[in-house]
């Protein structure tokens, strides 16, 4: 038992009696107990496993690599639109954790082997659903277009998460205008564009103790 993670779970406000249910059951698998990205991980000879996580309405037991089970019982589902390989399970209460306890512990077994197996997911490019207003820039722009479209996959895909993410097609707009240099540039939306960030490309904050003179 990670102390680190008991110190997680003291400060839970919700979903503590549930998530030590889920650790119990994670630890009787002779995984390994970790904090990783601030939650409790499970990993087997360092590779992650699962991951603990707290939401409002719910917490999960998230599979890691789940695309890889076979879920015979129908019970996983996947974290997001964008997420290609984690499944999680999703609980309310802890009976439902109890009462769903062998089936959990299969899925743990049988994600313990396929790693042993050293079996690898081919994850697929992600197809972008570009918003109208980034569209309509490019036809006027084809320049812009065309330096979208050099950028990573990963640096689209952030791009585009923060501009589908307005709700008025104004603000789309606006977002997308306001970062065009940024993306002729070939920079990502965290790149760092002062050249004083120590972990690059990425931003780490250093442009904030920029000091400029009048």
């Amino acid at each position: 038992m990670n102390p680190q993670v008991d110190e997680y779970l003291s400060v839970l406000d919700k979903w503590q009696a549930e998530l030590m249910q889920l650790r119990r059951i994670c630890l009787a698998c002779g995984l390994t107990e970790e904090v990783k990205w601030g939650v409790p991980c499970y990993t087997f000879q360092q590779s992650n496993l699962l991951l603990l996580g707290n939401y409002k309405d719910f917490c999960v037991l998230s599979f890691v690599k789940g695309v890889l089970l076979s879920d015979s019982q129908q019970i996983l589902v996947q974290q997001s639109e964008n997420s290609q390989t984690t499944r999680i399970v999703k609980f309310t209460s802890v009976q439902e954790i109890i009462d769903l306890e062998p089936i959990l512990k299969q899925y743990i077994f049988e994600a313990i082997e396929a790693e042993k197996a050293g079996i690898v997911f081919e994850k697929k490019p992600l197809e972008l659903v570009l918003p109208d207003e980034l569209l309509k820039i490019f036809e006027q722009n084809p320049a812009f277009e065309t330096a979208f479209k050099a950028l990573t996959p990963g640096r689209q895909r952030a791009y585009n998460m923060y501009f589908t993410a307005a709700k008025q097609s104004k603000t789309k707009t606006a977002r997308i205008e306001q970062y065009m240099k940024r993306i002729f540039d070939g920079k990502g939306i965290n790149d760092c564009t002062c050249g004083l960030s120590k972990k690059m490309p990425n931003c780490d904050g250093s442009h904030k103790y920029l000091v400029t003179s009048n």
